[in-house]
């Protein structure tokens, strides 16, 4: 999907480069939403029964079978203002500043000498001081937020309140108190602050996001484009979108209107339990169309139990790379569904380098949750607390196999892993140095050789890698559509190792005889970055 962009100016993130994404849906016929008419055969015009209406015998009298019971409330809930009520005065709004600097250094339009309008523009574009065009100035956004607690904390989004340098909570009362940061988590857009009321504050629960269903009804209460509380109806629309905000996307989609300046404000069952923070939606003119999304409770309630314990997150971690199985990798793998999570290296210092998990290993389950596709397991993985020992189901040698795993914290983790990054494997048109020699076998239209010294030295590789280097690609290969280059080492082939040209060969050959369409590729760049690639054998 396309991504998003966050308003500063309302506090709302809107996925402003959606208009693509709607125009295919501009064609709705209005009577889709409404009985439509029909010609009956003498020209009289009648309705379409509604949903549940008996029709009328045929002839003969065959039995028909029973009709569709009736919906009891086709237009929605009879009214939510008992509920709307009760809840409006724990949501507040969040006002914030933040004072800049701007960085405008053009020149002032020139006027006409002795123009009476000459001290105007001087004032306008120097400044009352004459210092130029980066006087700071202030800066303001408006969002939403709610009470989760009498004594004062507050939820809302982390981009409402990001840089800000003064916030503020104004109630519906009228009242208004100053806010401090408790902590952030940007990876779910999430932040937690802290008020200190004179009395205690109507506060909203937490309420179990797992139980809502496509369909079940839902009210957003916020504070869109700074006009006050405002409250709206819709159901929702979908469950665990992804949406490319952030690493743990599992998004509710609703269409309960969500304008700009909603963000961070509450999502609420028909219970008046919060299930959702809204944090974006999907508009080609910033307002609303019916496509919003919210972060879930069972995603938000951890994080914010964290920031409100720590002042941060504490995520476990596992300490793995990690690339989605797809089809030819299944095949070439010997499963029978892609699913699951490749496991593309494993972090030096992290929980699994004692070598309890492998590369290549393909991950299905983790701690008892199914793993269906890759960004399953970091979601997972980063709900699970701390020094937790978790069982991983992991697929080895077309064998299912259960390994206990104790994690790591991830806010370790990533520091380790930026210290040991190295740049992903790119293909290079350029003519790779030194020649094969005519006898180096070819497989899959990549030709072979031994990984000896020369050849180290002439695709800089280092000491630490160990396979079988590639020293040239047929651009009309199979390799080559997989970005097979030149300098590449083979580490693996279907989870065994080579280290040799003839280790290949045979590989290979065993494959073909166990009619396997693809080859799975453990490819190694000249620092030792491991990736997987599925070659189809031809």
């Amino acid at each position: 999907m396309a991504s998003s962009s966050r308003s500063r100016h309302y506090g709302t993130q809107v996925l402003a480069t959606a208009l693509s994404v709607l125009v295919a849906g501009t064609a709705l016929p209005f009577a889709a939403a409404h009985a439509q008419a029909q010609i009956a055969p003498q020209g009289a015009v009648q309705a379409t029964p509604p949903i549940g209406t008996p029709a009328p015998p045929p002839p003969g009298g065959a039995i028909q079978p029973p009709a569709v019971a009736p919906l009891q409330s086709p237009q929605g809930p009879e009214s939510v203002a008992d509920l709307a009520e009760r809840l409006l005065d724990a949501v507040v709004n969040i006002s914030t500043s933040q004072n800049v600097k701007a960085d405008d250094d053009a020149p002032a339009p020139q006027v006409p000498e002795g123009s009476p309008f000459q001290d105007l523009f001087d004032d306008f574009f120097k400044g009352q001081e004459g210092e130029g065009g980066n006087a700071p100035r202030t800066v303001n956004s408006l969002g939403s937020g709610f009470v989760i607690d009498p004594t004062g904390f507050i939820v809302t989004n982390n981009h409402v309140i990001e840089g800000a340098d003064d916030i503020e909570a104004n109630f519906a009362d009228g009242s208004k108190l100053k806010a401090t940061l408790v902590g952030v988590d940007s990876k779910t857009d999430l932040a937690l602050l802290k008020v200190e009321p004179k009395e205690p504050l109507v506060a909203v629960p937490f309420g179990d996001s797992r139980q809502m269903r496509i369909g079940d009804w839902v009210m957003a209460i916020g504070n869109p484009f700074g006009l006050g509380g405002s409250v709206t109806v819709g159901i929702i629309s979908a469950r665990g979108r992804n949406i490319n905000a952030g690493p743990y996307d599992n998004f509710i989609q609703t269409d309960a209107a969500i304008n700009r300046g909603n963000s961070g404000g509450p999502l609420f069952n028909m219970k008046g339990e919060v299930i959702g923070i809204n944090t974006a939606i999907i508009s080609p003119s910033g307002g609303s169309i019916g496509i919003g999304f919210s972060v879930p409770t069972e995603l938000a309630q951890n994080v914010i139990g964290q920031l409100r314990e720590f002042g941060e997150t504490r995520r476990g971690w596992l300490g793995v790379r990690i690339q989605p199985v797809t089809d030819e990798i299944a095949e070439s793998l010997g499963m029978a569904d892609a699913k699951g999570a490749l496991v593309a290296g494993i972090i030096k210092g992290g929980p699994v380098d004692n070598g309890v998990l492998k590369t290549g290993d393909v991950i299905i389950r983790f701690d008892g949750k199914d793993v269906v596709e890759m960004r399953d397991l970091p979601r997972a993985v980063a709900e699970s607390p701390v020094g937790k020992a978790v069982d991983v189901v992991v697929i080895r040698d077309d064998k299912e196999m259960t390994v206990k795993v104790t994690l790591g914290r991830l806010e370790d983790g990533e520091k380790i892993a930026e210290a040991t990054a190295t740049p992903d494997a790119k293909p290079d048109d350029k003519a790779a140095p030194g020649q094969p020699t005519p006898a180096a076998p070819v497989v899959l239209g990549m030709t072979l050789g031994a990984l000896d010294e020369a050849a180290r030295k002439s695709f800089s590789i280092a000491d630490t890698v160990n396979g079988v280097v590639v020293t040239a690609v047929d651009g009309a290969s199979a390799a080559a559509e997989r970005r097979v280059q030149p300098g590449d080492v083979i580490v693996e082939i279907g989870q065994e190792a080579v280290s040799s040209p003839e280790d290949v060969s045979k590989r290979i050959g065993e494959l073909k005889s166990q009619d396997r369409r693809n080859a799975l590729l453990m490819l190694a760049d000249k620092t030792g970055a491991l990736r997987f690639v599925t070659v189809r054998i031809e």
